[in-house]
């Protein structure tokens, strides 16, 4: 909306001094021609804004210019900020929202403290997005007019209309009674009752949306938490899942457990290495998982999960046994 957006942009220059209009456009997300309209409707309401020219101009404010927003205190507005840098806004369409937000934060806070706060900022990494194996985590992309179509339905408690495409199946259309929003590393999912049955759904399966009028049928309260990890446990013991016996290097275990659905039992062998029965989700994801550990894990049963590694790795054998 342009109001919020005339704010964020004398918030811009509050903290930040003279910028051009290219930089304000930037961060604005909007055309140059927008910001100029934008400072034209400022200085109209009164704002003192004024341009410099040459080389180094820009647009500025008066100094000592005030705008009247509520203050906190440096710990309240420090909790806000650390929990503005977490990227799960993003899987529900909320991140030039959170961005505009906290240009408001940082306004708010007394003069005396707003450097401090935000140079603290600066020294918490909240879910960067790669480990320390550079192992990068891939947030889904959703168009910003199904999330925000599908955020509208279940903050109204209304009625939600998707066409949904299941993973290996037809996508079609399917009227759903929307229950809430969860983010789970970078993937965004919609909790819903369809037909009075529980069902989930990921944001970036969803091709397109429609809120009805009619209101969703839902309870009136809902435990987000306690709703996701029971789905969670009725996910992990359903499907065709497979249990799995591997010998293990110790200190490959935190990579085997963290592609695993569950670990059933677990004991250490006399030569240090570990015993573990493991649940994977289906057979080809146990097969993938244990021959990402290479000769670090062996699986003892079921013996087509060892045949299925012995093909694999006769077939690299194979491949490397003569000079290319």
């Amino acid at each position: 909306m342009r109001a919020d957006r005339l704010v964020s942009l004398v918030l811009l220059l509050r903290q930040r001094g003279r910028l051009s209009a290219a930089t304000l456009a930037g961060e604005l997300e909007v055309s140059t021609r927008t910001v100029l309209r934008d400072i034209e409707a400022l200085s109209a309401a009164g704002v003192p804004v004024y341009a410099e020219r040459g080389r180094q101009g820009g647009f500025a404010l008066l100094p000592g210019f005030q705008t009247e927003l509520t203050g906190l205190n440096h710990d309240e507005a420090l909790a806000l900020l650390v929990a503005g840098s977490r990227r799960g806004a993003q899987a529900f369409g909320l991140g030039s929202a959170l961005a505009s937000a906290m240009l408001k934060v940082v306004d708010a806070l007394p003069e005396g403290h707003r450097d401090t706060a935000a140079g603290a900022v600066e020294r918490l990494l909240i879910d960067p997005e790669t480990d320390l194996l550079s192992r990068r985590s891939v947030a889904d992309e959703v168009p910003e007019p199904i999330v925000a179509e599908v955020r509208r339905a279940v903050l109204a408690g209304h009625k939600l209309r998707i066409h949904y495409a299941a993973a290996g199946r037809t996508a079609n259309w399917r009227t759903v009674d929307p229950i809430g929003l969860v983010t789970v590393r970078e993937q965004g999912y919609l909790l819903a009752r369809r037909s009075g049955a529980d069902r989930t759904y990921r944001l970036s399966r969803i091709l397109a949306a429609e809120e009805l009028a009619e209101p969703a049928e839902r309870p009136d309260e809902v435990d987000l938490d306690r709703a996701w990890q029971e789905r969670s446990e009725r996910f992990r013991t359903g499907g065709d899942q497979v249990t799995v016996l591997v010998l293990l290097n110790a200190a490959r275990r935190e990579d085997l457990v963290g592609t695993a659905l569950a670990v059933r039992s677990e004991e250490t062998d006399p030569d240090g290495r570990l015993r573990l029965e493991v649940t994977f989700q289906d057979p080809r994801h146990a097969e993938w998982a244990l021959w990402q550990l290479a000769a670090s894990a062996e699986a003892l049963a079921p013996q087509w999960l060892r045949d299925a590694l012995h093909h694999r790795a006769a077939a690299i054998a194979a491949r490397y046994a003569t000079r290319p």
